[in-house]
């Protein structure tokens, strides 16, 4: 039963700091009904009147359900043993009342018995067990149950979710605390302690999901719940359970090593429901409903077409749905789910509360603490907040300070250089003399032209500042014209005017092994989208490689520098993407050994001159883990804003990282912010941190990059695909990113959906490497 909440004070810890975001109240438009020999799996149906009436699915066919009026519209429905209950949609001239009406069956599908079991205050949000059913009262967030005799409802508990099981309810209190009641004693005698955003329950057991995304179980168990902490809903049955990722993917777990099934594991869900076996799910591409549990539920998944997307409602806590008119009378509307800020993601302001849905007083001595306890955290937190606010400006400027690249520095003398006394202990000339030749000698540069200083020196007028035209991993990058009309590229080390070597540092190391590490891949790389190294100059203290000239620039300037370019449309800006992601790819997957880049970014994506992107600057680059290891241990090294948060923490390398650097450079190319850059109140603030919670609200409108006219409304399906990928990309644990060639082929949907008007349907891009 899958369960999405309106927390009146959704509280994410980020930083140490507290905002609130409140999650819509959930009244599902999909239940499923078991008796002893049928499922019964029903839908609320879009109609040409507006209407959402009922349409039902029987396996094996034979239970029908008689409407009494088929002018009735619901708003929401939820199922159980032999039952089926449905809460009807406001009507104008009574918007805040609302019934809710059962029928009931025999387990051949006779007998059928209709009855009206609730009329009063709107339902803002229904659930059922195998017999009993509860409630939310609008307005008052009053818990209230029906078919369950024994339960005292006198206990006046105000929840802002809940979740049923057999014998027993969750709620979720004011601040996201959890209080189970019932007589079941393995869920209500070990309901977990903190905060949660969202609830479930299964037939014996309970799940939730924490403020920052991560799974907690309790009760009779079966299988290993998957880890992570990028959840927003599950559907728990009889000994089996799924949950839903924030991307739309749905993972399964429970009682012999239940799982989705494989033809549905590349689909994308706005929901997911449960009951004993069986569970169902709305598609994103198409609002059909898709069902698995059993063997006639996976051999033939499509149960019905065009569901409701959600009930209509009359205002939203964030956005409407796109095209809700299409599904609601006039005046109401579907509203898109507020979802959790994924962890590590701070929101541009903390959005305000309805005034209409006021919290419920209560004058309770549990609330009174409450309250202390929430003002001691915002104060306390506050102020922790500003203290690393203030580290993390610190930081900031010192990065900038030293330059934007942090480097695999290694253990640096207690003085930090080479004492003279000792005399020259460390010779780095003759040690990359050695290594070139070593390099020659392989026939890695055979294929590489071997350039006179005097000629480079040439054609840039002794590189003077006229010809400067960016810098790279170890020296700056000039533009020259040989002798034989040739424009090109040329890279040239930065190094010590000292002949004694004694001022040389590890910095100067540093360089060393980007010359060569650049020379070494390039030598032996060759891909449309990677830049091509021509050849190399190495005469005594000079160090110089010579590359194609690439006639339009880098990516990063087109996006922030320049006040009109060609990449001011959607279809150009995915194509620059495609192409890098490709060049990228090919470093993964098709370069023997596979090569980690260490340093994507807008900046090191280059344009020729028909616009084609390629990947340059490979002198932090490193062949990747082979064999049975999974990654490279070894200290972080990348540019800040690019690099992998996971990278950096664990100092564990993988083809990875470079996904989460690709992910910023999509975040730039959608938005137009630098991965860097300063917020209204001139503080530095992380592309990730602004944009994603935006994404994944299904509000990328608000973000898109002003001066690229709005998305057609065919562009606009890809620009938000991709946005969702790019939030794939950066999700803060590695091995739920996708890979680079699931990148590829994602970007190759989004663009031609950008180019032609097809339906383009959302598949994975989550990856379990």
């Amino acid at each position: 039963m899958a369960i999405l909440f309106r927390n009146p004070f959704l509280i994410s810890l980020t930083l140490y700091s507290i905002y609130f975001l409140p999650l819509i109240h959930s009244l599902s438009t999909v239940a499923i009904s078991e008796t002893s020999n049928q499922t019964l799996i029903c839908a609320l149906i879009h109609s040409s009147e507006q209407q959402s009436y009922l349409n039902c699915s029987s396996f094996p066919s034979g239970i029908q359900i008689p409407l009494n009026s088929t002018n009735t519209s619901f708003s929401g429905i939820v199922g159980g043993n032999g039952f089926l209950c449905a809460v009807s949609a406001p009507a104008p001239s009574s918007p805040t009342t609302s019934f809710m009406v059962c029928w009931r069956f025999s387990a051949n599908g006779t007998n059928m018995s209709y009855k009206r079991i609730y009329l009063g205050s709107s339902l803002n949000e229904l659930d059922a067990g195998n017999t009993h059913i509860c409630g939310i009262v609008d307005g008052t967030n009053l818990l209230e149950c029906w078919q369950w005799p024994k339960f005292n409802s006198g206990t006046n508990l105000f929840v802002s979710g809940i979740a049923v099981g057999e014998n027993f309810v969750c709620g979720l209190l004011e601040y996201g605390q959890i209080q189970c009641l019932g007589s079941y004693r393995n869920v209500i005698d070990h309901e977990p302690s903190g905060n949660y955003s969202v609830i479930a329950a299964g037939f014996r057991h309970a799940c939730a999901i924490s403020l920052n995304g991560s799974l907690e179980c309790w009760g009779e168990l079966e299988g290993e719940k998957p880890l992570g902490d990028e959840f927003t809903s599950m559907a728990l049955g009889e000994n089996r359970s799924c949950a839903m990722r924030r991307n739309g993917t749905v993972v399964c777990w429970g009682k012999s090593n239940f799982s989705l099934s494989k033809s549905l594991q590349g689909t994308f869900f706005m929901s997911i429901e449960a009951k004993g076996s069986v569970f169902c799910g709305v598609a994103m591409e198409n609002y059909s409903l898709y069902c698995w549990g059993n063997e006639i539920l996976d051999s033939n998944s499509v149960v019905l077409n065009d569901v409701v997307p959600g009930p209509c409602r009359r205002k939203c806590p964030c956005d409407p749905l796109p095209k809700f008119g299409s599904y609601c009378s006039q005046g109401l509307m579907i509203c898109e789910l507020c979802v959790r800020i994924p962890s590590g993601v701070v929101p541009l302001s903390p959005p305000s509360l309805s005034p209409s849905l006021p919290p419920p007083q209560r004058t309770t001595r549990s609330s009174r603490w409450s309250r202390k306890m929430v003002a001691f955290l915002v104060v306390g937190c506050f102020g922790s907040f500003s203290f690393v606010a203030s580290c993390c400006f610190l930081f900031f400027r010192y990065c900038k300070i030293r330059g934007s690249r942090i480097h695999d520095s290694g253990r640096l003398d207690e003085s930090g250089t080479q004492p003279e006394q000792h005399g020259q202990t460390s010779q780095p000339q003759p040690v990359l003399e050695k290594r070139l030749s070593q390099l020659v000698s392989k026939g890695n540069g055979g294929n590489l032209e071997e350039f006179s200083l005097q000629e480079l020196l040439k054609s840039t007028k002794n590189f003077s500042e006229e010809h400067r035209i960016g810098t790279g991993s170890f020296g700056v990058v000039y533009h020259g014209r040989l002798d034989d009309g040739r424009e090109v590229a040329i890279k040239r080390a930065e190094v010590s005017t000292s002949s004694s070597y004694a001022g040389f540092t590890r910095r100067q190391e540093d360089k060393d092994n980007a010359f060569l590490n650049e020379l070494e891949f390039l030598s032996r790389l060759h891909h449309k989208n990677l830049v091509r190294l021509l050849g190399f100059c190495e005469d005594n203290n000079e160090r110089v490689l010579v590359y194609e000239y690439m006639d339009n620039g880098t990516l990063h300037d087109h996006l922030h520098k320049l006040e009109s370019s060609p990449l001011m449309s959607w279809a150009a800006r995915i194509k620059v993407a495609l192409d890098a992601a490709k060049g990228i790819e090919y470093l993964h997957v098709y370069a023997m050994p596979p090569i980690i880049h260490r340093d994507i970014k807008s900046s090191n994506i280059l344009l020729d001159i028909t616009w084609t992107a390629k990947v340059s600057d490979f002198g932090l680059s490193l062949m990747g883990p082979q064999g049975d290891e999974s990654h490279l241990s070894l200290r972080a090294a990348g540019t800040v804003g690019y690099m992998d948060p996971e990278y950096f923490r664990l100092q564990q390398l993988t083809t990875k990282s470079d996904v989460y650097s690709f992910g910023v450079v999509l975040l730039e190319l959608l938005s137009g912010y630098r991965a860097i850059h300063k917020n209204e109140n001139g503080m530095p603030r992380n592309v990730v941190d602004f944009v994603v919670p935006y994404i994944v609200q299904d509000e990328i409108h608000r973000i898109l990059d002003r001066r690229v006219p709005p998305p057609t409304p065919y562009e606009i399906e890809a620009v938000a695909y991709v946005g969702y990928l790019a939030t794939d990309c950066v999700t803060l644990e590695g091995r739920n990113r996708p890979t680079m060639t699931e990148v590829v082929n994602s970007l190759e949907r989004a663009l031609a959906a950008c180019l032609a008007p097809p339906t383009l349907s959302r598949s994975t891009t989550g990856s379990s490497t």
